[in-house]
Parts: structure tokens; C-alpha cells; sequence
């Protein structure tokens, strides 16, 4: 089994977890604007202006199902007018409507001309000739004018922009089939290590099932990403070295596992002969050994993020590290999840020369933080049960129950 050009050397000086994110941020590339249909547009960030090619609504239209009147005619109530007609959406009013006259109208349908109120139809009789207004209506209720959402010509989302769902909608308000985005990052997801094997695979002694391809994979996914899953990789420089060829056609490469200094973590050496590494060593708990760095291919410049392998420190580098890059090679202006203070129900110990991310459950109304239990780090659960990260930072080597903290609110989404 060949052995790391690494093995048994020293770690180098640890770097701060602030210091590791500026560097990823810095060293990721944001990817080019691509066209896209319009549905696949949504979570991605916006790559031109975009102006309202007409006014929204076009025509002055009805908000309710009712009557439309003149305010003058039903200032007061009960008074009766004529029906002179009847309007249904998408269809054209054919007369106006006059002084002491009513027309029947529907949701969404154009206003006659006299017309500049709609009484609904639970405050009439619901009369098709005849109708009785039963109360007093005020002018202009329940009608919408043209243009009041959009103007024709009006900016009405700029290059930069998140498309949620009511930006989708804006879009198709004015007619984009299809809209121009930052592209979708590819993210290329591999495990390493000659003791995992495939879900469905005989466990021999000695193996376990490979969950972080699984976990990381969805990570990428929850960041708007799409996961390009790929194999086991064994350890041996030669299957690492051909993992990373393939890979490079993607937009960027997450690993697990192989970036510690034992004799079989051979991604930074790889690494540095097939690119560049920038750091492998971060001063947090879990997830000490990170590997950040890039491989050329031509022009395009692919990061490629070795998280550690076990499975709690992984995820935790992915949400610390990974996912703010992935937000930010996508356009995101803001790549961080909101935060909140809380009161510790429990004490905590750490390392003092450690910022530790501790698994917790926040409950927002009461204002506290507790831990999820067990806060090893091959302990999935631990991020099963947690809602929020608990951010201890470098100094103390104990927080006492009822002393204040800062959480990362993990389940919430970063400003759009």
C-alpha cells in the first residue's frame, strides 16, 4: 500500500476559521451568465436588468366578483340600478355604463367605461335586471388600474437579483420564457478511502458504508447546486490522481476523507502536483484537516474543497466552507446564514485554542440553546437532531449553562 508524501510530517500553523472562508471566497470564481427556461431559473441570481415590456395590469380590471357602478350611484345604500350588461374575464365590456346603471363583472374582467367602482356581489341581490345594492360602496373599490403593479418600461429587477418565486412571477408578467442567470454550479462528489463500501455492498471486516457521498451530494443540492455523485476512490496516489482528471470537467470538487498527514492521505500531495493547495489545517472542531485549492483546465478554474472523513466534520466543513463558496461562484451577493443569540442551557467544554461549531437546538421563543448530546465527530445524529450551530470561540475552554452565545441558524436561509 503506497504511503502520502506527507505521512508523519507536522501540520502547519492553523489558520483562523474568518481567515479560511475570506480565502475560500477570494479564490472561487463567479460562473458566467447562461440562459435558462424560466422555471429552471428559480434560487439562481439574475444576469441582466430587466424592464416591464407593457403595463401590469394592461387595462383597468375588477378585484372581486360584484357589480360595476359608478361611486356616485352607490355613495349611499339600498338603491337599486339597472343591469345593462355583463363582463366575464377575458372578455371585452361592449357599452358603458351610465348614471343609475350596473353591470354585472367578474374577477380579472376590464371595467367599463363610466365605470370606476365594483360593489361585490355579497352586498347586492345578486339581480340580473334590477339589482339592489344593499351597502354603501366607496368610489374606486375593488379596481385595480393599469400599470399599478408594473409601468411599461419600468426596471423592475436588476442584474444581481435571487429569482424566488415572486420574481418568477415577475418574469412571466413581462413575457420571459426564458431568462438570462449565473450558471449552476456542477459539483463533482467523491469519498476516498479503501474502507468504505456501496450501500448495497457486503460489509467486510473492517468497512463501512459510504454516507458521505449521500450527505455531501444533498449539501450541494440544498445549495443550489448539482450534485455530479461519482465513485469510492481508493487510496492510492494513481486512483486519486485519475478521480481528479475526470472530475475537473465539473465546476468545482468536493472529496471526503485522505487530507489528514497519516500514511495513506495522499490528496495534498496529488493536489499539488495537478494544481494548487492553498490550506489543510483550520483551527475549529470537528474538522481540523481541510484541504482548499484549484485545477486548471485551460481558462477555467475549478476549486476543489478535501473535507475530512468522518462524517460529522465533513458536513460541518461543507456548511462552514463549501456552501458559502457554492452560493458565491453562483452570484450570491450574501453568503451567510443569519444568527442569533441565545442562552445555554447546558456547560460546554472545548479546547481553548479551538472555535468549535456544537451542534444545538435553538428554540427561538425561549431565547435558548442546548447541545443535541454525544458531539463526537463521527456522530451523524448529532446533526440530525441539531437546528443550529453553537459558534464557541477561541479563549474559553468552558461556557457555563445560563451564560450567553452566538448560534448559526442552520435551518434559515441566507438574505437573498
Amino acid at each position: 500500500m503506497p504511503k502520502s508524501a506527507t505521512a508523519a510530517k507536522p501540520a502547519q500553523r492553523l489558520m483562523s476559521a474568518d481567515d479560511a472562508l475570506a480565502r475560500v471566497l477570494g479564490g472561487v470564481p463567479t460562473l458566467p451568465a447562461v440562459e435558462t427556461p424560466l422555471l429552471d431559473a428559480l434560487g439562481l441570481v439574475l444576469a441582466e436588468d430587466i424592464a416591464a415590456d407593457r403595463d401590469v395590469p394592461p387595462f383597468r380590471n375588477s378585484a372581486m366578483d360584484g357589480y360595476a357602478v359608478r361611486g356616485d350611484d352607490v355613495a349611499s345604500a339600498p338603491v337599486e340600478l339597472r343591469v345593462v350588461g355583463e363582463v366575464a374575464a377575458g372578455g371585452f365590456p361592449d357599452r358603458t355604463v351610465g348614471p343609475g346603471e350596473a353591470m354585472r363583472i367578474m374577477t380579472g374582467a376590464p371595467m367599463p367605461e363610466g365605470a370606476d367602482t365594483v360593489v361585490r356581489v355579497e352586498d347586492t341581490d345578486n339581480a340580473s335586471d334590477l339589482v339592489t345594492i344593499t351597502a354603501a360602496t366607496p368610489k374606486g373599490m375593488a379596481t385595480r388600474q393599469a400599470g399599478e403593479d408594473l409601468r411599461k418600461g419600468e426596471t423592475i429587477l436588476t442584474n444581481g437579483t435571487v429569482l424566488r418565486p415572486a420574481e418568477i412571477g415577475l418574469l412571466a408578467s413581462v413575457g420571459r420564457a426564458r431568462v438570462r442567470v449565473r450558471k449552476r454550479p456542477r459539483v463533482a462528489v467523491f469519498s476516498t478511502g479503501d474502507e468504505i463500501v456501496d450501500l448495497d455492498a457486503p460489509l467486510g471486516r473492517g468497512q463501512i458504508r459510504d454516507s458521505n457521498r449521500y450527505t455531501l451530494a444533498s449539501a450541494v443540492r440544498a445549495a443550489g447546486a448539482e450534485p455530479w455523485v461519482r465513485g469510492i476512490v481508493r487510496d492510492s496516489p494513481e486512483a486519486l490522481r485519475a478521480a481528479l482528471r475526470e472530475g475537473i470537467a465539473a465546476d468545482a470538487i468536493v472529496t471526503s476523507g485522505g487530507v489528514s498527514v497519516g500514511d495513506h492521505d495522499h490528496l495534498k500531495p496529488v493536489l499539488s502536483e495537478l494544481g494548487t493547495i492553498d490550506f489543510w489545517a483550520i483551527a475549529i472542531r470537528p474538522g481540523r484537516p481541510l484541504a482548499f485549492g484549484e485545477l486548471k483546465d485551460g481558462d477555467r478554474r475549478v476549486p476543489i474543497f478535501g473535507l475530512p472523513g468522518n462524517t460529522v466534520s465533513a458536513l460541518l466543513t461543507f456548511e462552514i466552507f463549501v456552501r458559502p463558496a457554492l452560493l458565491r461562484m453562483q452570484g450570491r451577493a450574501h453568503v451567510a446564514r443569519p444568527r442569533a443569540k441565545a442562552r445555554l442551557l447546558e456547560p460546554a467544554d472545548k479546547v481553548a485554542s479551538l472555535r468549535v461549531f456544537a451542534r444545538g437546538v435553538h428554540d427561538p421563543d425561549a431565547g435558548t440553546v442546548r447541545l443535541t448530546g454525544p458531539q463526537g465527530s463521527g456522530i451523524l445524529r448529532s446533526m440530525s437532531l441539531a437546528n443550529c450551530l453553537i459558534d464557541l470561540p477561541v479563549g474559553p475552554s468552558r461556557f457555563e449553562a445560563g451564560e450567553t452565545v452566538d448560534v448559526i441558524l442552520t435551518e434559515q436561509p441566507e438574505a437573498p
